[in-house]
Formats: C-alpha cells, structure tokens, sequence
C-alpha cells in the first residue's frame, strides 16, 4: 500500500443508535424467590446493508438468555446500529472492516445498553464479557461463509 493509498483510506462512524430492543422476564416475580445463580448464554451476529456511496450500516445483534434455577430469567435482544464512511476499502479489506472495525465500535454501547435494561428490571448487573469479533471473522473467513 502507498502513502497515497493510505491517505485514501477512511473509517469514519457517522452515527451510534438502538436499532431494536426487546426484553422479557417470562416468570415476573417468580424468578426474584430462587436465589440468584444465573446460567448466561449470548449469541453474537453482525449484519451490514450498505446506505450509500461508501457509506453502510452495520447492525451487532446481541441475544442474551439468562437461566437460573431451571427456568428463563430473562432474555434481551439488541440491535445496535451504526452508520459508518468507509472509503478506499474493497472486497476482503471492506469485509473485514464492517465484520471487525463496526463491531468493535458498536459493543461498548451494546454492552452498556443491556447492562442498563438488565439493572431496570431489578437483576443483578451483566458485563457481557469483550467479544474478539477478529476472531470471529477469521472463523467464518476459514468456514468459507461470508
């Protein structure tokens, strides 16, 4: 890559918003008469939609299910959405942008947005644990899907 290339390049993140979110607690109060020894499952998937000339919204789902003495305590899902300028980028370098860069822009704003429905609701606060979306990309990259 050139100088002149580099200067070519951007990543620019024009917006951060809440595309969807939805909670449930299918038990209400019940699940508050159990003491509190939650079995966490989280499901991650990133989607892009391009907007324009260079320009594409990405959207991290997050599905959080929480068990705890048996039955559902809670379940979240998120949508968070970004728009993000990514110019200079093409084929396997623009993938690996949208799949890792946006990602990574977008959690700590997932994260904290289920952390605060999660206290809202009167459970215990959730710190999702850091999502190495890299990685992931290498293993759908390796598995041949996009």
């Amino acid at each position: 890559m050139t100088v002149e290339q580099q200067r070519e390049d951007a990543f620019e993140i024009k917006r951060i918003y809440i595309k969807d979110l939805s909670f449930e607690s299918p038990n209400g109060a019940e699940t508050f008469t159990n003491p509190w020894a939650p079995e966490v499952s989280i499901d991650v998937d990133v989607n892009d939609d391009k907007l324009g000339e260079e320009v594409f919204e990405v959207v991290l789902t997050l599905t959080v299910t929480v068990e705890n003495a048996g039955a559902t305590a809670f379940m979240i899902e998120l949508l968070q959405g970004g728009i993000f300028a990514c110019r200079g980028f093409s084929g396997e370098q623009l993938q690996r942008v949208l799949y890792t860069y946006c990602p990574n822009a977008l959690f700590p704003y997932a994260r904290e947005a289920i952390d605060s429905v999660v206290l809202k609701a009167s459970f215990p606060a959730l710190m999702i644990e850091p999502v190495n979306f890299e990685a992931l990309y290498n293993q759908h990259a390796e598995a041949g899907q996009p």
